[in-house]
């Protein structure tokens, strides 16, 4: 069975040019946006307390985003917001005077017309994006890779948009989004992972997902949390990570939480990065197979790797078996605690805690990042069971074991 590897953050320092992009300002207006539509409501901060007993925790919150605008994933934050962005820089504005009464009026179309959105995804990415597009009038062309599963692409189909599945992984199929867009008429990339020449709309995916991330520390706070302890939070090329690390250096910018940055082991970019300590990031390819569909990325966003340098805490690389344990636990919870339907990019945090607090292992991690009965985690579910036959194969019928 597949290893659990890890890392502290030993990486040099960088001048942190990349946190104001995730500023409280920032993220307040990009909350202030969601919240102009009609779908908007904060998603549940879930607390298992009998789990965290059972562990040893002294707390454990799951911020649950099988709940966000009826789409079963929390991605819809980053590409709507990213498409207001640059609606209201094409028409010379503030984002903080577009809302979402105003992008859905004929007075949108009158002075902006229509643009073709081009994006690459697993899934939850493109269907944020064309349910976005679909709502405020405009086109969406999105690229799959191969590998994709039937229920993801039928899902962002109904969105209406031009969709295919290529046979190609993740990262050219980027690489193919962004082509496209440079040859069409008034086409633009909406892509969570950045590069050299385009960081802007990443920026603001990223802000969009800090909606996701000061609701938590909201109802953290009204739990009794003034902070919390630890964060576990999930990367593919970065974007979420970068986001919600972010997010949480600025809101506690002299008592940062322990952040711990999880990865899919057969795309495990950023671990590789951190294990490197020149500071450079490195690039995983080939197919990227692993259920960890979100989170298959081989090359790191440059924004986000740049905020988990300077203040991430730990890197970790998951096998398969650590997500497949979480979804069973939080679909099957102990007596008392609420369930959490959570899919296979959602729940590797869950498996990961669980396997660090039982097993003697991984002793030497759970002490070095400083999990006890003090702490208070907090993780983010970030899908539910956006592929229903693969999350009852798991849950259900036991796929991938979490024993020898």
């Amino acid at each position: 069975m597949e290893q659990i590897k890890w890392t502290a953050n030993r990486l040099p320092k960088t001048e942190d040019k990349q946190l104001g992009v995730m500023s409280l300002e920032n993220v307040a207006k990009a909350r202030k946006f969601h919240s102009s539509f009609p779908q908007y409501s904060v998603t549940p901060l879930t607390a298992l307390p009998n789990m965290a007993g059972i562990l040893g925790l002294g707390g454990l919150f799951i911020k649950d985003e099988s709940y966000r605008f009826g789409l079963n994933a929390f991605k819809v934050l980053g590409g709507s917001f990213a498409i207001a962005r640059y609606i209201a820089q094409e028409l010379g504005r503030d984002v903080s005077e577009i809302d979402y009464n105003y992008l859905v009026s004929q007075k949108l179309k009158d002075e902006f017309g229509q643009a073709t959105f081009f994006t690459a995804t697993d899934g939850n990415h493109g269907r944020g994006v064309a349910w976005a597009a679909n709502r405020l009038g405009q086109k969406s062309v999105v690229h799959m890779p191969k590998g994709s599963t039937k229920a993801r692409f039928d899902n962002i189909a109904a969105e209406g948009a031009q969709v295919t599945i290529e046979n190609v992984n993740y990262d050219d199929c980027v690489r193919m989004a962004a082509k496209e867009a440079a040859e069409t008429p008034r086409g633009v990339v909406i892509q969570d992972t950045a590069w050299d020449g385009y960081e802007e709309i990443p920026s603001w995916i990223m802000q969009g997902y800090g909606t996701m991330a000061a609701e938590a520390a909201e109802q953290l706070k009204a739990a009794g949390i003034d902070r919390p302890t630890h964060i576990f939070v999930q990367a593919g090329v970065g974007s979420l990570a970068g986001a919600v690390q972010g997010y949480f250096a600025n809101l506690f910018p002299d008592n940062t939480p322990t952040t711990v940055i999880m990865e899919a082991q057969a795309a495990d970019c950023l671990y590789k990065g951190a294990v490197a300590g020149d500071g450079k990031f490195r690039i995983v390819d080939g197919d990227l197979q692993t259920i960890m569909a979100g989170l298959a990325c081989g090359e790191p966003n440059t924004i986000s790797w740049d905020i988990l340098k300077n203040h991430s805490s730990f890197f970790v690389s998951c096998p398969d078996w650590i997500s497949a344990k979480g979804m069973r636990m939080l679909g099957a919870p102990l007596k008392g605690d609420p369930q959490v339907i959570s899919g296979e990019s959602g729940a590797v945090g869950m498996g990961l805690i669980a396997t660090l607090m039982e097993s003697d292992e991984y002793k030497e991690m759970r002490e070095t990042i400083g999990l006890n009965k003090n702490s208070k985690v907090l993780m983010f579910s970030t899908e539910g069971d956006t592929d229903p036959v693969n999350y009852r194969k798991t849950v259900w019928n036991g796929a991938y074991p979490s024993y020898k």
